[in-house]
């Protein structure tokens, strides 16, 4: 109880030193439970959907994707005659049946042509309204189609839009463009996934999304009362023989469940691993917060050892604060982490997805989870300087705080420190000089944990060398105020370690990520000069395929020389080596298309595969099944015919643009697969006539107007597309690394301001002799300035080194420019000295409002 009663004490007395690490506990758990509550509350959102909107039993074609996916290679969805409705009807235990068209390789525009596809990457679904989709939206205004003059829309698709009753719409389809006008706006009843829903009655969709009549996607079937959803699916796969695909509304509600899982789980794992980046710094901020009041009160437990307190009882009193800080930090971490999961919830509405916060699901492993990860944390960070107060020995009550023992970092951990450095170097070499990048990997994994630990454990000895050059080069100029700065920086280099290297971890990732983004967009850049030989590249950013109607539009477009497409579809490929691959990849284009991509070739020629029955295959595929020029290979083409094509050429496994690739000529895939199972182009290739290419641009937008869903882009376009996508994925990260860094920034305001308190009375005295208040308050800023320097040296410099060797495994997948990316390099180091400056604003604040003589008197 004694224990107990001097560590509530001595936490509430220190109540505003602690303030800041209970501010990075927050943090770290609100961010843990916060990805936890909303990924949960998706979860729950979605299956509330998906159950709304199946039905009892789904009746779809044999080859119908389980994950949604609605359309085939040829941009036509899987359909089953209108035959199978009235056979359901005729199974036991059908209550009602109807059948439904719907697609999703669609594009819609209004009347000006301009894509009214969600921008959040939600899909754009056009089907039949339906008794199924009744259950799930309301009609606020007009009526359901009737006719081919009429579609409905979503209601948050009008409103986004700004569409009203009676505006024309334009639905592109592989069939053609149907175009009606707006008669109904419908609302979700439950929530929106962020889709872009347009409705047709029956007919209209039959003939604009599959160009025929007769046919479904699905079946809904309806059970009759009593029977269940197991004993209907079993009744109705009866009648209809085993011929086509039969799902209850679990099983269908499911497959949806999964395809939905899959990008939940990335995105949750992503943001908890940050998380830990944040909790790992924050242990640095704890056990400094720990380190500094330990020393701070060293008479004091020195006095406590004297009156017979042991060194258990000291210790425990230390770890009970930090259990209480724990406590505390993560209590309030836990509401916090709520809150983040509401505002979230509001961000992804603001992008399109309607998550409603009744949906708002806490499971009761989250806070429970939160809690214990900030204790624990907590309580595991403070040990070492519990430990430490534990060894004070009475005699410690007759010496001042901070004896000059306590600031000397020992040679044992500044030995040890250059072993883990060593070693994390060691293997980062073996990493960057690995033959394959799956071996290399784990050398990288292993050199980034013992480079950081290394770094981290030697920090105090490189502070000592670091901080006396960065005074050198920026502090001296100051006068006697910058040595002061500089002579803080250096009093205890254990404690600019720990704080520096808070800072280091966090800027390291930025470092190494920005290297590896910009060497694969330089690398990129580099193999786009050197392979790509056409000048235009057409294709759709949402993934649709380009419709006959596309491609006949470029081909038109005057000033344009030639135009290559490029299909993408799987076969079962039987080896040399009497192996079967099923669903191998096999791209099939035109002649030219050797032209319009250089693709280095170790055997024959590109141009030569072709030929009839000809292919070629990449190096890697040929050593693994014994293939040389002239063997053959035989292919079950998917929707198609099985032939036996030859090796034509072989090309190399080293390229970037097409890697892994095996082409053959669009004349021989259609040789074995039917005109109406014939795949889409995936993209086309244009180039110009002799100086036409500015005309040609022009010319090959205006072609495509009509079809906004494809972009036209020549190599600068390319080229900045692409990096525009590295770009916004590491902006992304490091926004998320920014929860790290914001720690960090914590524990440099909190190290300067317990700082101050312990020098109080020095404070006081160089007050006392003409010292100041500017004077102090520049003194104490240049202190915060160099520690910051001193953690982004490091986090640099050790990131530019990750970012290097993660770099020589990428040259081994064919990325192989090294780039350093010195604007962002020197922009974050000098943003570093800002952080620093900031850091040290209250601080230097409070210490210029110090009382003289009051400071002089402080013990």
């Amino acid at each position: 109880m004694t224990v107990l009663k001097t560590s509530m004490r001595n936490f509430f007395a220190h109540k505003g030193r602690m303030a800041l690490s209970a501010v990075a506990v927050l943090l770290s758990v609100a961010f843990v439970c916060g990805t936890l509550v909303f990924t949960d509350t998706m979860n729950t959102t979605f299956d509330k959907l998906f159950a709304a909107t199946s039905s009892d039993v789904t009746v779809s074609a044999k080859g119908a994707s389980d994950s949604g996916e609605t359309t085939a290679d040829n941009g036509k969805p899987p359909v089953i005659p209108a035959s199978v409705l009235d056979q359901v009807k005729g199974a036991d235990g059908v209550k009602s049946a109807e059948g439904t068209v719907h697609s999703t390789s669609v594009t819609v525009v209004d009347a000006d042509k301009d894509n009214l596809s969600p921008t959040s990457g939600g899909p754009t679904i056009v089907g039949s309204w339906n008794g199924n989709d009744a259950r799930t939206m309301e009609i606020t205004s007009g009526a359901a189609p009737e006719g081919a003059e009429q579609i409905m829309v979503d209601a948050d698709t009008a409103d986004k839009h700004d569409l009203k009753l009676g505006d024309e719409i334009g639905v592109i389809t592989v069939v053609g463009t149907h175009t009606a006008k707006i008669s109904g706006i419908a609302a979700f009843t439950v929530t929106n996934p962020g889709a872009a829903i347009f409705y047709l009655d029956t007919k209209t969709a039959q003939r604009t999304l599959v160009g025929e009549s007769g046919v479904y996607t699905n079946v809904n079937v309806t059970a009759a009362a009593g029977v269940s959803d197991a004993q209907l699916k079993k009744n109705v796969a009866a009648e209809l023989g085993g011929d086509y695909k039969v799902q209850t509304a679990k099983e269908n509600a499911d497959a949806n469940k999964e395809s939905v899982g899959d990008f939940m789980n990335v995105m949750k794992y992503a943001m908890l691993g940050f998380a830990g980046i944040a909790f790992l710094v924050g242990i640095f901020l704890i056990i400094n917060t720990f380190s500094m009041l330990v020393a701070q009160r060293t008479r004091e437990i020195g006095l406590m050892r004297a009156i017979g307190s042991s060194r258990k009882q000291v210790n425990r009193s230390v770890l009970v604060e930090a259990l209480l800080l724990g406590v505390f930090g993560s209590v309030l971490g836990v509401g916090a982490g709520v809150g983040l999961a509401v505002g979230l919830m509001k961000l992804m509405g603001m992008m399109g997805m309607d998550l409603s916060t009744d949906d708002l699901t806490v499971a009761w492993t989250t806070p429970a989870l939160g809690l214990l990860l900030g204790v624990v944390v907590t309580v595991l960070a403070a040990y070492l300087p519990a430990r430490r107060a534990g060894r004070i020995s009475p005699m410690a009550a007759l010496r001042d705080a901070g004896t000059p023992a306590d600031a000397r970092a020992g040679w044992i951990r500044g030995g040890i420190g250059l072993v883990l450095t060593g070693a994390g170097g060691a293997a980062l070499y073996l990493a960057g000089t690995a033959d394959k990048a799956t071996d290399g990997s784990l050398w990288l994994g292993l050199g980034v944990v013992l480079s950081l630990i290394g770094f981290v454990v030697v920090g105090p000895v490189l502070a000592s060398g670091v901080v006396r050059v960065l005074g050198a080069v920026l502090l001296r100029a100051f006068g006697p105020v910058g040595r002061m700065a500089e002579r803080n920086a250096l009093r205890n280099p254990r404690r600019t370690g720990a704080t520096g290297a808070a800072l280091m971890i966090g800027l390291a990732l930025v470092a190494c990520l920005s290297v590896v983004g910009s060497s694969m967009v330089a690398s990129a850049t580099e193999e786009l000069d050197k392979t790509v030989g056409t000048d235009f590249i057409i294709q759709s950013d949402n993934g649709h395929l380009i419709t006959p109607q596309a491609v006949e539009a470029v081909k038109k477009a005057p000033e344009v020389d030639r135009v290559t497409e490029y299909k993408w579809t799987e076969a079962d490929f039987t080896t040399p080596d009497g192996k079967t691959l099923k669903d191998t990849a096999i791209t099939a284009a035109d002649p030219t298309y050797a032209t319009d991509l250089r693709i280095e070739t170790v055997a024959g020629k590109l141009g030569d595969a072709y030929k009839p029955d000809s292919m070629s295959v990449h190096e890697d595929f040929a050593k693994d099944h014994g293939i040389t020029l002239g063997s053959e290979i035989e292919i079950a083409f998917k929707d198609g015919e099985t032939g036996t094509l030859t090796v034509r050429a072989i090309t190399s496994s080293e390229a970037v643009i097409d890697a892994g690739a095996m082409y053959t000529s669009i004349d021989t895939l259609a040789t074995y697969v039917p005109a109406e199972k014939m795949p889409l182009d995936t993209l086309l290739f244009a180039s110009a006539k002799d100086g036409q290419t500015d005309a040609a641009y022009t010319a090959l937008k205006d072609a495509l107007h009509e079809y906004p869903q494809y972009e036209v882009r020549d190599q600068t376009d390319y080229k900045e597309a692409l990096k525009d996508q590295i770009g916004q994925l590491l902006n992304m990260i490091y926004g998320l690394l920014a929860l790290a860094i914001v720690v960090a920034i914590l524990g440099v305001v909190n190290t300067l301001a317990l700082s101050v308190v312990e020098r109080t009375r020095e404070i006081g005295l160089m007050r006392a002799i003409g010292l100041s208040r500017r004077q102090l308050r520049r003194m104490i800023r240049m202190e915060s300035v160099v520690i910051a320097l001193f953690g982004a040296l490091l986090g640099l410099g050790l990131g530019m080194g990750w970012g290097a060797t993660a770099q020589q495994l990428l040259a081994l997948e064919g990325l192989k420019v090294l780039d350093i990316p010195w604007p962002t390099i020197i922009g974050v180091f000098i943003g570093s000295a800002f952080v620093g400056l900031f850091a040290a604003l209250v601080p230097a604040f409070r210490a210029g409002r110090m009382n003289v003589l009051n400071a002089i008197a402080t013990d």
